[in-house]
């Protein structure tokens, strides 16, 4: 076993220093892999080098200046996966990080509700995809990552003039979400993380104002949008303390647990977050957000009790050990 080691696949260049520091803290061999600057043979065998390959790339890094590795991605997922290679937070997990109309589609094949939306892949088509929803409506870029890109509109006649002087970015991909904005009970979104698709930790969140980005990260520097305009809103869990933004550890209901294992099980998600929110008009819960990248919650030994790196430890072990063994290596643990 000592020959082999974990390949950690990466683009942020702080985010995951914690994680570093557990598996040096156990004396697991790793390998840091930077996901902006990489290069892979499809007919090379990465399992002979390594254990796992735990894939930790992030939608956002085209504010980075990183979009490449985002498209990137999805091939080297692809040829691992071929080649036998264990891959923590997989090809299908990815695909579904990346895109928020694949999250609707699957939430919808599930029966789950989540707010009213239309995709769009073009600007000028965002009036008529919001004609029969109900003001306020955001637009969201399908591929963001930490609330990036989204706008708010109150009125049709505020959404169609920003179409008319082209203010309306799509993103990196030209698709977008045309989706109600749903007025949240309590003034807090929910966020439930899972490890190994079981329920890890659940988290209030009370936004200040009408916050977007709700990055919950021991490091979540806010970064500016390509054009220098920063998000409606945008701001840093990891800033609470001096922002008095308020976060809360609280335990789900059975039945919201139940709902979110079963989707980053179908998913494929072995480490995320799935976030929702109480619908005020109704009372309902609605999904809205499937994070196959967690960077979990600042201060949590205080906030939730335990460290979750170390428990993100642990599973990968778990997963060394499978393997070590040759069970079920490929596999993924939640699928």
């Amino acid at each position: 076993m000592n020959e082999k080691k974990i390949a950690v696949y990466y683009e942020h260049p702080d985010w995951f220093r914690p994680l570093f520091a557990e598996l040096k803290r156990r004396e697991i061999s790793f390998e840091k892999i930077d996901a902006a600057h990489h290069v892979y043979n499809p007919s090379e065998n990465f399992g002979e080098n390594i254990w796992l390959f735990f894939n930790r790339m992030s939608a956002s890094a085209y504010l980075r200046g990183h979009a490449n590795a985002i498209f990137y991605t999805r091939g080297l997922l692809a040829s691992l996966e071929g080649k036998g290679v264990r891959v923590v937070n997989g090809y299908d997990a990815f695909q579904i990080e990346t895109s928020k109309a694949l999250q609707c589609a699957l939430l919808d094949s599930l029966g789950i509700a989540y707010p009213p939306t239309r995709v769009i892949n073009s600007a000028n088509q965002a009036v008529a995809a919001a004609k029969d929803l109900q003001f306020p409506v955001v637009v969201k870029p399908n591929i963001g990552g930490r609330g990036a890109g989204i706008i708010k509109f109150d009125t049709p006649n505020d959404l169609e003039t920003a179409v008319e002087q082209n203010l309306i970015d799509l993103g990196i991909d030209s698709t977008a979400l045309v989706q109600e904005f749903i007025s949240k009970k309590g003034e807090h979104i929910n966020r439930v993380e899972t490890l190994g698709g079981k329920f890890l930790y659940a988290i209030k969140i009370y936004p200040q104002g009408e916050n977007f980005n709700l990055c919950p990260a021991e490091i979540c520097q806010i970064e500016d949008q390509p054009n220098g305009i920063s998000a409606i809103g945008e701001m840093c869990l990891t800033d609470a303390p001096k922002s008095n933004l308020k976060i809360e550890r609280f335990e789900p209901p059975q039945a919201i647990i139940e709902t979110v294992e079963r989707i980053v099980k179908t998913a494929k998600i072995d480490v995320g977050g799935v976030e929702y929110l109480i619908d005020d008009r109704t009372g309902e819960p609605l999904f809205y957000d499937i994070n196959a990248l967690s960077n979990f919650v600042a201060d949590a030994q205080n906030l939730i009790g335990f460290d979750p790196h170390e428990r993100l430890v642990d599973f990968l072990e778990q997963e060394i050990e499978r393997c070590a063994t040759d069970i079920g290596c490929q596999s993924s643990a939640v699928g």
